[in-house]
């Protein structure tokens, strides 16, 4: 007959659990905002998901998508592959003192419009 021992185990409680899948952030809006439309606010950028007033809540979806946006510099070329930066509320392939947030997945077309991958929130 085999002998039974007992098994030392340690046991973890975990007090946190995950609270989105962190595909929009919750901030508040440095100004008044418009639904669709792109900002960045406290470190997080993308897509207001509603019109809110300044200092109040709102949603920033910065989710790693394809979105499409015709919120550019209509003189930069925007051509597949270029990167995406966003500087004073527009988009632009210039880097000067812009943040980088994504790359061009459809360059720029006759109605100004482009398409990009939003790159990751760090």
């Amino acid at each position: 007959m085999k002998e039974s021992r007992a098994y030392p185990t340690t046991t973890y409680n975990a007090y946190r659990a995950k609270v989105s899948d962190g595909k929009s952030v919750n901030v508040v809006a440095e100004e008044k905002t418009d639904a669709g439309t792109f900002y960045e606010f406290g470190g997080f950028f993308g897509p207001a998901m509603q019109s809110v007033a300044k200092d109040d809540e709102v949603i920033l979806a910065i989710e790693q998508a394809e979105y499409e946006t015709d919120q550019i510099v209509a003189e930069d070329d925007f051509e597949v592959g270029d990167k995406v930066y966003f500087k004073e509320g527009k988009f632009t392939t210039v880097a000067d003192d812009a943040r980088l947030v994504g790359r061009v997945t459809q360059g720029k077309d006759g109605n100004n419009v482009i398409w990009f991958i939003l790159g990751p929130q760090v």
